[in-house]
């Protein structure tokens, strides 16, 4: 049953997983680097994510009013230790910083990706913990044909399914990355015969990005909070919190967060109505593979450098 987030009784718990979400993103640490000019610690920011996680998940334990968000607050508060032991430890080992440094995309992107697999299985292991099955969070195929939500603003109306819809939205969301790309890396006639070298190593990064993105930050984020806030409210939850974490990304800035944000929240309504993986997986392989392949050539560069 999922319960309606108009409920007026909801309100604190929809109130409470906003200001959580929002103090623990990137933002504070967006405004620091970009207002003030301060930049501040990979370790200090987890730890500083951390506190404000774990007071949510005490608040849950002494408020009546949001117990139903203890789940999301231990996924969270676990996504927020595994990312920080990966990315302030693991990717510091010797061979992985050998990895990490190499010019080459063929050796830094594949390395990049191994890093975010292993968050991806320990937000997998967290999540069979908190829901039993994988189904529950959206580890399946799903229904491919589901019927979707009309949404009125684009084109989806009343009868349409996912079958077309999916394939449909991966040609013009295709488009709409390559355009961008384009005109903001100014690519060279011969991309694609640069690009040829690579064309493994994008693949792979690509299949595993999207495959480790929709996982950690869709699947988890919508199977703990659909029942809790709604369907509506935690596919904004979840597209805020995917968008923001884009800001330094490709494309960069308020124009990435936006992008992000809308892409997270078409994915996620995908995995919602679906029931599913495989649209968000394969909508979202695709955008990488166009985005993997500038990088590859060193036409565009993540954070706007």
């Amino acid at each position: 049953m999922v319960i309606d987030p108009s409920n007026s009784s909801r309100k604190p718990i929809i109130f409470t997983a906003w200001i959580f979400l929002l103090l623990a993103s990137s933002i504070p640490m967006i405004i620091l680097r970009e207002i003030f000019h301060k930049n501040v610690p990979a370790d200090l920011q987890s730890v500083m994510a951390a506190i404000l996680i774990l007071t949510g998940l005490v608040l849950t334990f002494t408020c009546n009013a949001v117990r139903s968000l203890r789940p999301f607050f231990i996924l969270f508060l676990f996504l927020t230790g595994i990312e920080w032991f990966v990315y302030t430890k693991v990717d510091q080992l010797p061979f992985y910083q050998t990895w990490l440094k190499n010019p080459s995309f063929n050796i830094f992107m594949p390395a990049e990706q191994s890093l975010r697999l292993m968050v991806t299985l320990g937000i997998i292991a967290v999540l069979f913990l908190l829901k039993k099955s994988r189904a529950a969070f959206f580890l399946v195929k799903g229904d491919t044909s589901a019927p979707a939500e009309p949404v009125r603003w684009l084109g989806v109306q009343q009868g349409d399914r996912w079958n077309k819809i999916g394939r449909n939205f991966a040609v013009i969301l295709s488009l709409g990355t390559l355009a961008f790309l384009v005109i903001a890396g100014r690519p060279p006639l011969d991309i694609a015969l640069r690009a040829v070298p690579f064309i493994p190593a994008i693949l792979i990064s690509a299949a595993l990005n999207a495959f480790n993105e929709e996982i950690i930050y869709k699947a988890s984020f919508l199977s703990t909070l659909e029942e809790v806030v709604g369907k509506q409210q935690a596919l904004l939850l979840m597209a805020a919190y995917f968008g923001i974490g884009h800001f330094y990304g490709v494309p960069y800035g308020v124009i990435g967060v936006l992008m992000a944000g809308f892409l997270g929240w078409f994915l996620g309504k995908s995995m919602l109505e679906t029931r599913g993986l495989w649209w968000a997986w394969l909508i979202h392989f695709v955008q990488d593979v166009l985005i993997f392949s500038f990088l590859a050539i060193g036409s565009i560069i993540p954070g706007g450098g």
